[in-house]
């Protein structure tokens, strides 16, 4: 149900799972980036020690695709931008089919922030929620202090005609302890009534 591979203007995207990605290219970014700490400092997961900490995390959100409860894809840029072919970042949604809710998750590389590349994932997760899996909600939640993340979530979700829901205290758990989140949310008929010129294919 889910697509294997999602190409927007400039970024494709495909499926990670053990066979789809270099684990050991994975880990090296994971672990080692020279800028890990500024990538994860707002994130739910730290750095990764080993290489088998990113074998586990591609086993696990495998089985979470194949169970169609969610997908993680690999961001690559395409041909005609800096950096095309290399691994970006990851983005990717669970999905909460009772409740017809989409939530999205990214983190980026910091060589590859300030292009517009979160806005432009977010465009085609929310193309594919609405579209093609029949849902009725987007949601997305940032750490009340990532000042970056929560103007580059504004923008889109205001695009959409979507909205600041509020603050959720105690949202998620970062470094052992319990941390306030803005959430943001676009419904489907504010997605209907404000699409963007965004191209979205399906590739497989």
């Amino acid at each position: 149900m889910l697509p294997e591979t999602v190409e927007t203007d400039r970024l494709r995207f495909e499926a990670l799972r053990p066979e789809t990605v270099d684990a050991l290219e994975l880990y090296d970014i994971c672990s080692s980036d020279p800028d890990i700490e500024a990538i994860t400092e707002y994130l739910t997961w730290d750095p990764h020690e080993t290489p088998k900490d990113t074998l586990e995390f591609l086993e696990h959100v495998a089985d979470r695709y194949e169970s169609d409860d969610g997908a993680s894809y690999v961001i690559r840029p395409r041909e005609g931008e800096d950096g095309a072919g290399e691994i970006a970042g990851t983005g990717g949604f669970g999905i909460d089919w009772e409740k017809r809710t989409m939530t999205l998750g990214v983190w980026l590389r910091k060589r590859f922030w300030g292009r517009g590349y979160s806005g432009e994932r977010a465009a085609a997760f929310v193309d594919l929620a609405f579209d093609r899996l029949d849902l009725e909600l987007v949601a997305v939640a940032a750490h009340v202090d990532n000042d970056r993340s929560n103007r580059a979530i504004e923008k889109y979700v205001e695009a959409y005609g979507g909205t600041r829901e509020g603050c959720f205290r105690n949202h998620v758990v970062l470094n052992g302890d319990p941390v306030d989140c803005y959430r943001y949310s676009i419904s489907r008929a504010e997605w209907e009534a404000n699409e963007t010129d965004v191209a979205v294919e399906i590739v497989d």
